[in-house]
């Protein structure tokens, strides 16, 4: 792990390792996808294998999509996370409530999960080759896009992208390999894909390319990173970096060329570590703020309070106190913003991802509910930011 924060921030440098070494196995856990790739853990609600395996007996053909569309209109965000067995199905109807009944206009909802799997039926040519939609989860797409814009819900597709053991498997010449060769795993025992190979990216924007023409407005990039514990990272894994790339440089091409691609006809979007609002550096997973922000339209810090380690910010136990965390992240990254209006670069409207989950693994920890969701919101909006993010991965909000 790089070490941030060499001078202003030196006192936040323990703390800043502590965040992400300790929480980054919790950041995964929290965020895992339900997926049927035996190798991984599954959280509690995942469903059994045999429900997948008749998905996907019964999954229909491929659907037709439009070749070009037009850029949709630009909304304030406030969406909810909906994992692909979120959306079908009477779960999806309770969403879809949630929203009529809040200010809530939004779902991110997973087309490419964390088991690298496709949720849908895909007609992009590699994911048929190695079957990453065997197992699909969301039948019609195509039909639920159009329920979700008779309502007026703001769509978009979250794509996972480096974070790979499905690709891995099937294809190991583009996964992360070792120095003797073999494919690298991280502390879960999880295959990721080498973000210097652009194959891998051209795999990705072509499932992010077929989501924006069935009908999403958004496509969000997550995962779009390095592996964290980067000192252990960068002594065991032989990256096939011709040109010589800091892992900055990967992540921004990357973005650049999706937005490149896409960028005419859906919103890009990028999921970052909330760290990143306040490093002055790419924390060693290639994650810097400013890179980023010149190639997206919105940028969206991960800022769970249960995710910073007790006395960050000052802080003594964060996950007690979103307010005061929110508040400060959200000032570091309305700096960096204001930094780069001022030299006139392209710069991403802020999109935080929000809490509302409990941290049972914290200690200590607060039952998260309602009115700690809101004190996020309410530390975020006094600084000019209104659009946010929610965050369960069961999806199941406390939100009203």
């Amino acid at each position: 792990m790089k070490v941030f924060f060499v001078s202003k921030w030196v006192g936040i440098l323990i703390t800043c390792l502590l965040v992400l070494q300790g929480c980054s196995v919790k950041m995964d856990a929290v965020k895992e996808e339900l997926a049927p790739l035996q190798s991984l853990k599954h959280s509690a609600d995942t469903e059994p294998t045999p429900k997948l395996e008749a998905a996907s007996k019964q999954a229909a053909p491929p659907v037709k999509v439009s070749a070009q569309r037009q850029m949709p209109a630009k909304q304030v965000v406030k969406g909810i996370y909906v994992s692909a067995w979120s959306a079908v199905g009477n779960k999806l109807e309770q969403l879809i409530d949630l929203v009529d009944q809040t200010d809530l206009n939004a779902m991110v909802i997973d087309v490419k999960n964390d088991s690298g799997q496709v949720t849908y039926t895909s007609a992009v040519p590699m994911v048929n080759e190695i079957g990453a939609n065997s197992h699909v989860i969301i039948r019609d797409l195509k039909g639920t896009l159009k329920r979700l814009k008779d309502k007026h819900i703001y769509t978009i597709a979250r794509v996972v992208v480096f974070k790979d053991p499905y690709l891995s498997k099937k294809k190991s010449n583009y996964a992360m390999k070792t120095y003797q060769g073999g494919v690298w795993q991280d502390n879960k025992g999880i295959a990721w894909v080498d973000p210097y190979k652009e194959e891998v990216w051209e795999y990705n924007l072509q499932i992010a390319k077929e989501a924006a023409q069935l009908g999403f407005d958004e496509v969000q990039f997550d995962y779009v990173r390095f592996p964290e514990n980067s000192k252990r990272v960068d002594a065991e894994v032989k990256f096939d970096n011709p040109r010589k790339w800091t892992k900055a440089q990967v992540i921004e091409s990357f973005l650049g060329k999706a937005k490149e691609r896409l960028g005419n006809e859906v919103y890009i979007s990028a999921d970052v570590f909330g760290l990143t609002t306040s490093s002055d550096n790419d924390m060693g997973i290639g994650q810097d703020w400013s890179m980023i922000s010149k190639q997206v339209h919105y940028i969206s810090p991960m800022l769970y309070p249960s995710h910073y380690s007790n006395g960050m910010y000052g802080i003594k136990y964060p996950d007690l106190q979103p307010y005061a965390v929110i508040h400060k992240a959200i000032s570091d990254a309305n700096g960096k913003n204001s930094n780069l209006m001022r030299v006139s670069a392209p710069t991403a409207e802020i999109r935080p991802w929000y809490q509302d989950f409990t941290a049972t693994w914290v200690k200590p920890h607060k039952k998260y509910g309602n009115v700690d969701v809101k004190e996020q919101i309410k530390a975020a909006r006094e600084q000019g930011v209104e659009q946010f993010l929610l965050w369960n991965s069961n999806s199941t909000y406390s939100y009203r």
